[in-house]
């Protein structure tokens, strides 16, 4: 199992997401969202799995300042990628798998 986790230091949900697999002894990949960011590709299999709006943090200061609420779907994507402050966190990868948010539920059906 190869799991990543895209995480912020100041998401408390990232530091749960972490706690949660280092307690049960299981090997993650920490990414920091902010200074990576999510490659394109990466962002495309979290997508499909996901869809867009529940990767958006519509509560972030950086929503309102870039007024994503006003602009198109496809400038919207673009805004997404250009400025990582806006996803929700963490986004937890397992190859196919994706989940945002803390979800401990669903990470134990991945092992």
């Amino acid at each position: 199992m190869n799991i990543q986790i895209f995480g912020s230091s100041k998401s408390f949900d990232s530091k749960k997401a972490e706690r949660w697999f280092r307690e049960r002894r299981i090997k993650y990949q920490y990414i920091d969202l902010l200074s990576k960011g999510l490659s394109p590709r990466e962002y495309q299999s979290v997508k499909q799995k996901i869809g867009f709006e529940a990767l958006v943090n519509t509560k972030c200061r950086a929503y309102e300042t870039l007024f994503m609420a006003y602009i198109t779907p496809e400038a919207q994507e673009e805004k997404l990628l250009e400025h990582p402050e806006l996803f929700l966190t963490p986004i937890v990868r397992s190859g196919k798998n994706a989940t945002v948010g803390y979800c401990p539920d669903v990470w134990e059906t991945w092992e």
